[in-house]
């Protein structure tokens, strides 16, 4: 049954996200709002949905293992799984001018993520300063992309066309707010059937939030990436993928320590609490295969035109590494304080 209430929960976070997002786009194309705005919000950041609502979920619930688990799990999905499981499928063509500048922002991110796992700092503040850095590189981007003909200006473009929707103002409207009571109940079932599984497993709540919950919350960006594969748009799933990421750091986390500040050494209310000698939930492979994941996809997109297979390989061959790793079949000497 808990099987079933998981699988039910991955179902409706997918669903739902997709209706979300068609049904936003239709909304926003009935309102004139340009393809480049659609692409670099309801589509760009549209396919984290699910990481947003099943993180607040677990916060609500205090199953903090699985908040951090799903952010930090999902960016490391995207890039390892997401884009290994398309690459193989078909070459991802990629262009380096377009992806270097959301590359080089997300490449800052994930330094800051690594900063503020290793302090251990998801109070209220940091909570505010991550959505104020959210809300400047979209205002940045979109006043640099409207300003000239650029390469991320297209391809974010690009983005808002590939989505296939145009139902009108009412029925976009309807879609959308049954895509968003879908993503809630199916973020409150997977999470309630997560932490019961690792409960009857044995496991830590984080090792499933970085399996299970956040490779189920990736499936949109699954969905998305091989598609574009399929299609040779590629880039710009790629592109989708970068974006994703950043959202994931900035927005999630961001409003979660908001709504609820934690820490990473004992579960809730950071603010009063002092720690040092309790381990952290994220350990340094998570930390590991975060960095790994992020190195190879700048290396990859930099130094050529595509993710050829083999590359794709490689990623794939990273994440079995990592599961290696996670699940102890591989020693790993501790790197990050008591963690």
């Amino acid at each position: 049954m808990t099987y079933l209430m998981v699988l039910g929960g991955l179902v409706l976070l997918f669903v739902g996200g997709e209706a979300l997002v068609r049904g936003s786009v239709s909304i926003a194309r009935k309102l004139n709002i340009s393809e480049l705005v659609i692409g670099l919000t309801l589509v760009g950041f549209g396919t984290s949905v699910p990481e947003l609502v099943t993180s607040l979920q677990a916060i609500d619930k205090g199953a903090v293992g699985i908040s951090v688990g799903n952010v930090v799990g999902s960016n490391i999905a995207n890039i390892l799984l997401v884009l290994g499981v398309a690459a193989m499928i078909r070459p991802i063509m990629t262009n380096p001018r377009a992806l270097s500048r959301d590359g080089m922002i997300m490449l800052g991110v994930t330094a800051l993520l690594c900063v503020l796992i290793w302090f251990d700092g998801f109070s209220r503040v940091a909570g505010i300063a991550l959505l104020v850095l959210l809300a400047t590189y979209l205002i940045y981007s979109l006043v640099a992309d409207q300003s000239r003909d650029s390469d991320p200006a297209s391809l974010h473009a690009a983005e808002g066309g590939t989505v296939e929707a145009s139902y009108g103002l009412l029925l976009g409207l309807v879609i959308a707010v049954a895509g968003l009571a879908g993503v809630v109940l199916g973020a409150n079932l997977l999470v309630d059937g997560a932490v019961t599984i690792a409960r009857d497993l044995g496991v830590s709540e984080t090792i499933i939030g970085l399996t299970i919950v956040a490779v189920g919350t990736s499936l949109p960006e699954l969905s998305t990436s091989v598609i574009a594969a399929f299609r040779g748009k590629s880039d710009v799933a790629l592109g989708n993928v970068i974006g994703s990421n950043i959202f994931n750091v900035l927005g999630i986390l961001g409003m979660t320590a908001l709504v609820h500040p934690f820490t990473l050494r004992g579960g809730m209310a950071v603010e009063a609490m002092s720690q040092q000698h309790v381990s952290s939930i994220i350990s340094s492979k998570d930390v590991g295969a975060l960095i790994l994941s992020v190195f190879l996809l700048m290396l990859f997109v930099m130094t050529g035109r595509r993710i050829a297979r083999w590359e794709g390989a490689v990623l794939l061959l990273a994440y079995a590494l990592y599961f290696g790793l996670l699940f102890n079949l591989i020693p790993v000497p501790g790197i990050l304080p008591h963690g």
